[in-house]
């Protein structure tokens, strides 16, 4: 799940459709596997400013909704349901923790102890030690593997801020720069897009590593500008607000071009999109 929002700066995620979202490659899934670094943009699908989308970590999955872009749980949500959400024109991001240890995930005993540090705040989970990236890269690669398997087009890994926040290790910029660019590689090794999520302050360096951008609350605290170097270079920023009404951030979201919506903030499947 997602790490409570810290204090300021960030405050305490068919081809007429594929030309709509700016997809490329096929409709059906990813492309295929390279193995140079980082595929370019042309080689996978890229979603565009002004893509409609789900957000659905909670729940039954309902497919009903009228988006063009579904984000959903990576181990709760089977191939089949890729399938049929690809079958009805959507493209599916694959949620998937990265920064975090979950005691409730199956693949859970690949973390060595050494590697758990302290709550993020949400129940069984724990903050990474990032620095060993030599450890982390296997677990991730292996999430990632599994995302691609099930037909997934990109993935959004969360707690991805770990240095802006109390991890139990003392973590900098540096350390988190290097990691989150692990994490970009080795989705593009796949053929996955990714998206960089909540980590503002390092938008500048990293916006060119990721392919689009997923953002809790930025209007709320006042941070949606952070996220226009995305918007400049042509990638969909998707916005979930939980204590605004629409009225307070509809607006704004549209002059930058983001794809902003209200959610409950256990994300299951209502929305109220802008």
């Amino acid at each position: 799940m997602r790490a409570p929002r810290r204090a300021a700066p960030l405050a305490l995620a068919c081809a007429a459709l594929l030309l709509a979202v700016g997809g490329c490659g096929t409709a059906d899934g990813p492309g295929p596997v390279s193995s140079d670094a980082r595929l370019g943009p042309s080689a996978r699908w890229q979603p565009r400013p002004g893509t409609t989308w789900q957000w659905q970590l909670s729940g039954a999955l309902d497919t009903r909704v009228d988006a063009a872009v579904y984000d959903v749980d990576g181990f709760t949500t089977s191939a089949a349901e890729v399938a049929a959400l690809h079958a009805q024109g959507r493209k599916v991001v694959c949620y998937i923790d990265v920064g975090t240890y979950e005691d409730y995930r199956p693949d859970r005993q690949h973390f060595a102890a050494g590697l758990l540090g302290a709550s993020n705040g949400w129940p069984g989970e724990r903050w990474l030690d990032i620095r060993r990236l030599d450890q982390l890269r296997p677990v991730i690669a292996e999430r990632f593997d599994m995302c691609r398997s099930k037909g997934f087009d990109a993935v959004e890994p969360d707690n991805v801020d770990g240095y802006a926040n109390d991890t139990g290790f003392p973590l900098t910029a540096a350390d988190q720069l290097a990691f989150n660019r692990m994490v970009a590689s080795l989705a593009h090794q796949r053929g996955l897009a990714v998206a960089l999520k909540n980590d503002l302050d390092q938008v500048p360096q990293l916006v060119g590593d990721f392919d689009f951008a997923v953002d809790e609350q930025c209007a709320e605290y006042q941070e949606c500008d952070e996220l226009e170097p995305f918007v400049a270079q042509g990638k969909a920023v998707f916005e979930a607000e939980y204590n605004l009404p629409p009225s307070a951030f509809c607006a704004d979201a549209r002059k930058l071009r983001f794809s902003a919506m209200l959610k409950h903030l256990s994300l299951d499947a209502w929305r109220e999109p802008c």
